[in-house]
């Protein structure tokens, strides 16, 4: 019997245990808190890689919208000058040759 341990012992060994469990409960959820955090802040840069290549993409169709704008408005402005201005200037030279020829 003089082995065994006295009740004051046991509990004093119980309230050890209790207080190793407690630290270690501790040090799980920290751990749990940390590793919680690293996977917001990947999913947070996650969701903003996605947001920047989204508007990557919108930008370029922007850029492309505006070049094709462009290209319209050449296209439009040669239209003008060989639809209105060529003939005028066709018609004066044959005023030109017709007052030459004639005079």
């Amino acid at each position: 019997m003089a082995d065994e341990p006295t009740l004051g012992e046991v509990v004093r060994r119980l309230e050890d245990v209790r207080q190793d469990l407690k630290e270690d409960i501790h040090g799980v959820v920290s751990l749990t808190d940390k590793k919680a955090d690293a996977e917001i802040v990947r999913l947070g840069q996650q969701a903003q890689d996605e947001r920047h290549t989204a508007l990557v993409g919108r930008v370029a169709k922007l850029e492309e919208q505006a070049a094709e704008k462009d290209r319209q408005r050449q296209n439009d402005r040669r239209l003008i000058f060989f639809s209105l201005i060529v003939p005028v200037l066709l018609l004066a030279i044959q005023l030109f040759n017709a007052n030459k020829g004639g005079g």
